[in-house]
């Protein structure tokens, strides 16, 4: 076990008024060579919702959970002190470089990362080790390290979190509906290439299949959302309002849409699903109930809470997952684990 004396938020930001919409978005598709109408394109759909994302509230509503979940634990005879929390951003302020020089300044030398991801992949974890390579090296000697924690697609508390958003959803349906509403899950779409180079599909569809079962739920659909890729570059498929359509014409009267891939209702959710999805539901006659994400749901505070005793106190590591079929996501990552993704020739 090693001694850690911070605990580390660290999650993708987002724009926090009008004014930072564009400067954001350029930052998060710096050298992606993104055409500028494309921006312009997703700039409005943040000027609908005032410019303004929830992510960075979201975030700052888990830390706040966090807080209080050590805290408490603490004073009930846990053996581990409640650790001071940070918080650095990759795209927006706060960020990442910020945290690390707030952290060097009050004497932290060793941290406990937590990425606001349940799932390995390129962009939801190899990236932030880069990130927080590139930051350290920005603040320079004396910077402190960052390890982090483990993924949890599997995890008792995310999977328990994201149960009890989806019988909520089912609640919001009227009653002649619910037994035979189908459940689809969504998670962001991602390149075929870095599907074949991570374990992001594998551990997605070991997540729906736990929540399905968890809420018994008799079959369940997991489906892709939020492509931002060139058109004949392979991604997954098929998009949530395709799937919704085909299901309407299928028969299917309701569905309950699971955004498990996310952990909370940022603007991807807000816009793509509760706009979007639920546009092309209304069109086709489909009764649509969005479940809520893990948020700061008591189970998922827990099971943060959980994740450092792993690491400080040699707390059992949990997970529900099927261990013939994926194993425990490891504390460290494999070097050859979640590539960046080769971006095709133009």
């Amino acid at each position: 076990m090693t001694d850690y004396d911070a605990f580390l938020l660290l999650s993708f930001g987002g724009p926090e008024g009008p004014e930072d919409v564009m400067p954001f978005l350029e930052n998060v598709t710096r050298g992606r060579g993104i055409p500028r109408e494309r921006l312009l394109t997703v700039a409005k759909h943040y000027q609908q919702f005032g410019g303004k994302s929830p992510i960075n509230d979201q975030c700052r509503e888990l830390l706040a959970a966090v807080g209080r979940e050590l805290q408490e634990h603490q004073a009930h005879g846990a053996d581990a002190s409640a650790l001071p929390l940070y918080w650095g951003n990759r795209n927006w302020g706060p960020f990442l470089v910020d945290a690390l020089r707030e952290m060097k300044a009050a004497g932290v030398k060793k941290a406990l990362g937590f990425v606001t991801s349940a799932y390995g992949s390129y962009s939801g974890c190899r990236q932030y080790q880069e990130d927080i390579a590139r930051a350290r090296a920005e603040v320079g000697d004396g910077a402190p390290e960052v390890h982090l924690l483990r993924k949890f697609y599997d995890h008792p508390g995310f999977i328990e979190a994201n149960a009890a958003r989806v019988t909520a959803a089912y609640r919001e349906l009227p009653e002649g509906l619910r037994d035979d509403a189908r459940l689809v899950f969504t998670a962001h779409s991602v390149p075929m290439s870095m599907v074949r180079t991570s374990p992001y599909l594998a551990q997605l569809e070991e997540t729906a299949r736990l929540v399905a079962e968890a809420v018994g739920a008799p079959e369940h659909d997991l489906v892709w959302q939020s492509r931002s890729g060139p058109p004949q570059v392979p991604w997954l498929e098929p998009d949530i309002g395709d799937h919704l359509r085909a299901l309407a014409e299928g028969g299917v009267k309701a569905v309950v849409v699971s955004p498990i891939g996310f952990i909370s209702d940022h603007m991807e959710v807000v816009y793509d699903l509760d706009h979007e999805a639920r546009g092309v539901a209304d069109d086709v006659g489909l009764t649509m109930a969005r479940a809520g994400t893990a948020g700061t749901h008591p189970a998922f505070v827990r099971m943060i809470r959980e994740l450092i005793e792993e690491r400080t106190q040699g707390a059992e590591r949990r997970g529900l997952g099927r261990r013939s079929v994926l194993p425990l996501a490891p504390d460290v990552c494999d070097d050859a684990c979640c590539p960046r993704p080769v971006r095709p020739k133009r």
